[in-house]
């Protein structure tokens, strides 16, 4: 039995993570929030109590307690985080201006004891975009910490692309909003780079959960880079997929490089984020930006990741591209 903290644990990500862990049946879980419990919190209802509905700290699920915090004050962190043997952040960084809140989280871990952390990372080491420069402002920090010696044991979980979202529209997942992207199996449509044969990580997001509920529980010392290689393939072999599956051929618009380089998509079609944290009327401003943002991450190869877990967790088998693909396409319209 691990005593496992998750930070920002309201999230999407975080909450497929909590039923992972909670699917194992071994572990205790805080989940630490700026909110207090919400009456809309995604588990059955049946399985909270009455008495800990609106409080705080309360009881959820057997195992489970959530804890309000406040992440600028690092002392109450520090007790918050008491008797915890490893974190897991899901702090949303472009939403904590100078790692404030990261930073006291970590800080408050090392003073509290707690073995093990993993920041907010859960996607690829060279993700291009405007939360980039934080995530590598928290690796250095951690990297810093332990420079004279080790005080805090931490990995970057890195999965790659969520396989999820080439489902999209069907649901997939208990928790993650369905994203479109560049490659459009709805539609049988895809926009890529002139020239550019890239190469992608995808892992279904269920898949991650229980590699990091093996992980909590792995007995060696955590990789930094942690890798979690679900499946690597081209953009032209998924489409190649997609047109087996799909049964009709996909419309491929290429771009090019020096426009995405530029900031700029010029592309005949978006693929329009519906997020419930995206207001509509921002929909195409921030999908331009996301999909601009992924294919410059094309040009640099920043999609593929390593393999740490999976070689210290060999009999773990992952869901491949094609079973995922068939099982949601297949004889669809």
């Amino acid at each position: 039995m691990v005593k496992i903290a998750l930070a920002g644990g309201s999230g999407e990500v975080a909450h497929e993570i909590i039923d992972g862990l909670l699917a194992a049946g071994k572990h205790e879980l805080t989940i630490l929030s700026r909110k207090v419990l919400p009456k809309s919190w995604p588990f059955p209802q049946s399985v909270l109590t009455n008495r800990h509905q609106d409080a705080t700290p309360g009881g959820l699920i057997e195992g489970t307690t959530w804890v309000k915090v406040d992440y600028q004050d690092k002392q109450s962190l520090v007790q918050a985080l008491k008797g915890i043997h490893t974190v897991l952040s899901f702090i949303v960084v472009q939403q904590d201006p100078g790692n404030v809140a990261q930073i006291n989280l970590i800080e408050a871990s090392v003073e509290a004891g707690v073995k093990r952390l993993a920041p907010n990372e859960w996607a690829s080491p060279n993700t291009p975009g405007p939360w980039q420069p934080g995530k590598i402002a928290i690796r250095e920090h951690l990297k810093e910490l332990n420079k004279d010696k080790k005080v805090l044991e931490y990995s970057l979980f890195f999965p790659g692309q969520f396989l999820n979202y080439l489902g999209t529209p069907n649901k997939t997942a208990k928790y993650l909003s369905q994203l479109n992207t560049w490659l459009d199996f709805a539609n049988t449509r895809a926009i890529l780079v002139e020239g550019v044969e890239e190469r992608i990580s995808y892992t279904t997001v269920q898949d991650l959960a229980a590699v990091v509920a093996r992980a909590v529980e792995y007995e060696g010392e955590w990789p930094v880079i942690g890798g979690v290689h679900g499946n690597t393939i081209t953009s032209l072999e998924a489409i190649a997929l997609g047109e087996k599956i799909r049964g009709r051929p996909f419309a491929v618009e290429r771009v090019k490089a020096e426009d995405i380089k530029a900031g700029e998509l010029k592309s005949s079609w978006v693929p329009l984020l519906e997020h419930p944290a995206i207001p509509k009327e921002q929909a195409e401003f921030f999908s331009r930006i996301f999909v601009t943002s992924a294919l410059q991450g094309s040009l640099e190869n920043a999609w593929e990741v390593s393999d740490e877990w999976n070689r210290l967790l060999p009999d773990f088998e992952f869901t491949s591209v094609e079973k995922f693909l068939t099982e949601v396409w297949a004889g669809k319209p």
